[in-house]
């Protein structure tokens, strides 16, 4: 018996269920150009907390005003799952200078105004250096 925990079977299963699903395949670094830490991608994730009763509000508003951002790869608000009013934000950019001239475009402002109100506090965030996978070119 192998050490590998699933077999052939699975595996072959696996895949074809990923095709069948329409995954497309991960993009990989490619190999011998850049050391992973130099990857030209910015990233961003946080934690933000909504107001009680007020979190699906709050995910309109940011997903209002994430549409047409330049240099935007990826802007995903996800739910928190072991907390009512808890959302988590993750970006990634094809540069700093990207993102930083988002916040300046009138729709962005926008919804960060009329988000401030209903937003009761941030937790964690970490600017990140993203290297790779679905959506990111390699």
């Amino acid at each position: 018996m192998s050490d590998f925990p699933i077999g052939r079977r699975e595996l072959i299963a696996g895949a074809a269920f990923a095709a069948a699903a329409g995954c497309a395949p991960v993009a990989k670094p490619a190999p011998n150009l850049l050391p992973l830490s130099d990857a030209p991608f910015y990233g961003l994730i946080g934690q933000m907390s909504a107001v009680p009763g007020k979190r699906d509000r709050l995910i309109y508003l940011l997903l209002d005003g994430a549409s047409n951002m330049p240099g935007c790869l990826s802007y995903i608000v996800a739910i928190d799952p072991n907390d009512a009013d808890g959302i988590w934000i993750t970006e990634a950019w094809d540069s700093e200078a990207s993102h930083k001239a988002s916040l300046t475009l009138p729709a962005v402002r926008e919804a960060i105004e009329k988000a401030r109100p209903i937003i009761a506090g941030f937790g964690e965030s970490r600017v990140i250096t993203p290297v790779g996978g679905v959506g990111l070119r390699a």
